[in-house]
C-alpha cells in the first residue's frame, strides 16, 4: 500500500509537469501554474484515497452495505467538498453512467471530455479555458479507471448490493469491467479576477 501511494505521488508531480510545460495554452488560460500543480496534486491524492478505502472489497466474502458506502464513498465526496471549499474550486466526479444524478455530466464541455477519454485510453488529464454558469475560468480534467474493488458494487447489473437497487432506482452505474472508463473527477478553478470580485461582492 505505501509503494502504491508512492508510486501515485510521484505519478502525480510527473503528470503535473507534462500538463504545464507541454501546453502553452494552460499558461493563456491561468498563469498561476502553482495553483494548476496544487489541482493536480489534490486530485491524485483524492483518487489514491478512493482506490485505499476501496481496496479490502476485492477480497471480501460479504456483499457491500449501505455502512460499506459510507465507509468507502462518504470520505471520498466529503474530501472534494474539501478542496473546494478551502480553495475556491468546484470539485465533482462526473460519468455518463452515473449513480447518483448530481455525477452527470453538466454541459457539454464535460460530455466532450468523457468522450475524449473514451477515445484514448493512453489520456490520464487534460487542461482547457472553460466557462461554467457565467463565470470564466480553467477546468482540469482527471480520468477514473475501474478497479477490480470497484466491481462489488459496480459490476453485473443483477449481482449489485441490495441497497443499491433498493436506494438508487435509476441507476447506471453497472455492467463494468476492470480497466473500463469509470468517469473522471473535474476541478473548475475561476479566474483570479473573478473569485476576488464575487468575494468583495459578498463582503
Amino acid at each position: 500500500m505505501i509503494i502504491r501511494v508512492w508510486i501515485r505521488c510521484l505519478l502525480s508531480v510527473c503528470l503535473a509537469a507534462v500538463l504545464l510545460l507541454g501546453s502553452p495554452a494552460i499558461a493563456q488560460a491561468n498563469p498561476d501554474s502553482g495553483v494548476l500543480a496544487k489541482a493536480v496534486q489534490s486530485i491524485e491524492e483524492l483518487d489514491s484515497m478512493r482506490s485505499g478505502l476501496a481496496s479490502y472489497l476485492e477480497t471480501d466474502p460479504e456483499q457491500p452495505t449501505a455502512e460499506t458506502m459510507k465507509k468507502v464513498c462518504k470520505p471520498v465526496g466529503m474530501k472534494a467538498q474539501q478542496l473546494s471549499q478551502e480553495n475556491g474550486w468546484q470539485v465533482k466526479q462526473i460519468s455518463n453512467k452515473y449513480r447518483n444524478p448530481a455525477h452527470a455530466p453538466d454541459g457539454p464541455a464535460s460530455r466532450k471530455a468523457l468522450a475524449r477519454f473514451e477515445r484514448d485510453a493512453e489520456l490520464m488529464g487534460f487542461w482547457q479555458a472553460e466557462t461554467l454558469g457565467e463565470q470564466a475560468g480553467t477546468r482540469y480534467y482527471r480520468r477514473i479507471d475501474v478497479e477490480a474493488s470497484c466491481l462489488a458494487c459496480h459490476g453485473g447489473r443483477a449481482g449489485r448490493p441490495e441497497f443499491v437497487k433498493n436506494n438508487y432506482p435509476e441507476d447506471l452505474a453497472y455492467n463494468f469491467k476492470e480497466g473500463d472508463l469509470r468517469g473522471m473527477y473535474s476541478v473548475f478553478m475561476p479566474e483570479m479576477q473573478a473569485a476576488l470580485q464575487d468575494a468583495l461582492t459578498q463582503s
